[in-house]
């Protein structure tokens, strides 16, 4: 017998949504107006002109049909091409917290536990609003839990990086961790660019880690296992911090037609991110299994962060030797694009159903860093 699980979890999803064609739209009128202001340059050879993009090229390259977002129409406007979200007051909620509630209260009345019923919570996410206070903090604050709050970045490893934190943390004492990952992943993406303007979406997740000393719940889960794993690369990097401004004094004028860090904004080096994460993943995933005495067969799904498709297919197929059905290994890539370590929760909350009672299933998540986390998961209830 296992000694945690997961009780239950949580979606927060914007009411907003942009399509490939809206978003290829904008982004050409962008290119258009871009290449129009630099004609002498581009005639001259001096400068090179923008290409268009298309929805057929988006969803070839990615698999990413539309994505949730925040902001619409600031994302849209071709002069912006970045999200308006106000500044709020230091007494109100943070925007990031405020995501983060929504999906723990669903999570919770999931699990059927109270504020006073959990005992810490974590904040693991890619894009954190602010340094300090910390989110989690915050998060704690506004829905009344006694004890301790921490935030935690390991890009889209976040999640599986927090639920084995959250085990660690029940093993050592703890009765009840609440994990969140609230993801604004499109104010840190630049839409001026071309290979990665269509990438990312706004949502949050939350998942309820407890131990495991009583009867079991609605659709809970045992917590066989957990892996994770770092290798550094910079093929997937974003530098916004802290120490942009400093660097600005000093350092040379932006592009005015850009925003003042879009050199600090996501970039990736996608065919060297393909290449090195897919082996990796479906290493890891075979060797986990095989340490717990699992076949890769005995495994009813996968719930894999929704990054590419087609990195996805592959890596499934490594796994099980053979295509895997969207049963075995559910997408929702589809509609919420890339939303970063929210993105296997997504899976594991809206594809759980079907499962029975001793059905094994797999979250893996993996992203920059590179970091990548798994948890064999075994339905309990």
């Amino acid at each position: 017998m296992t000694d945690t699980r997961i009780a239950g979890t949580g979606l927060f999803t914007p009411p907003q949504s942009i399509s490939n064609a809206e978003l290829v739209a904008s982004f050409n009128e962008y290119v258009r107006r871009w290449n129009d202001r630099h004609a002498r340059e581009i005639a001259a050879g001096a400068v090179k002109a923008l290409e268009p993009s298309s929805a057929e090229f988006i969803e070839k390259a990615s698999g990413i049909k539309s994505r949730y977002v925040l902001d619409k129409a600031g994302i849209l406007d071709p002069e912006r091409m970045t999200p308006r979200i106000p500044a709020r007051a230091d007494e109100d909620v943070s925007v990031l917290a405020e995501m983060a509630v929504a999906a723990a209260r669903e999570a919770m009345r999931q699990a059927d536990v109270r504020a006073h019923d959990i005992d810490g919570v974590i904040c693991a996410c890619s894009n954190l609003q602010r340094a300090y206070p910390a989110v989690a903090v915050e998060i704690q604050h506004a829905l009344g839990v006694n004890g301790f709050g921490f935030d935690m970045n390991v890009a889209c490893a976040s999640a599986a990086f927090g639920i084995e934190t959250a085990v660690g943390l029940i093993r050592a004492g703890s009765r009840r961790i609440l994990m969140v990952n609230p993801e604004i992943c499109t104010a840190h993406l630049n839409f001026r660019d071309r290979d990665s303007h269509f990438i990312f979406g706004d949502v949050a997740t939350a998942v309820i880690v407890e131990r495991n000393d009583g009867p079991p719940r609605g659709e809970a889960f045992d917590i066989l296992s957990t892996r994770l794993l770092t290798i550094y690369s910079n093929n997937i990097r974003n530098n916004l911090g802290f120490l942009n401004r400093c660097e600005r004094e000093t350092g040379a004028p932006a592009d005015p037609q850009d925003s003042p860090f879009t050199d600090k904004l996501f970039r990736q080096e996608g065919r060297k991110v393909f290449k090195d994460i897919v082996p990796v993943v479906s290493e890891m995933i075979l060797k986990h299994l095989a340490d717990q005495g699992v076949a890769p067969s005995a495994v009813r799904r996968f719930w894999l962060h929704q990054a590419n498709l087609a990195m996805n297919e592959f890596i499934v197929r490594k796994v099980l030797g053979r295509d895997a059905t969207r049963e075995e290994a559910p997408v929702v890539l589809d509609d919420y694009a890339n939303t970063s370590s929210a993105g296997s929760i997504i899976a594991f909350h809206k594809h759980r159903g079907g499962l029975v009672v001793g059905d094994i299933g797999v979250i893996s998540a993996f992203g920059a860093g590179y970091s990548a986390g798994t948890v064999i998961l075994r339905r309990a209830a």
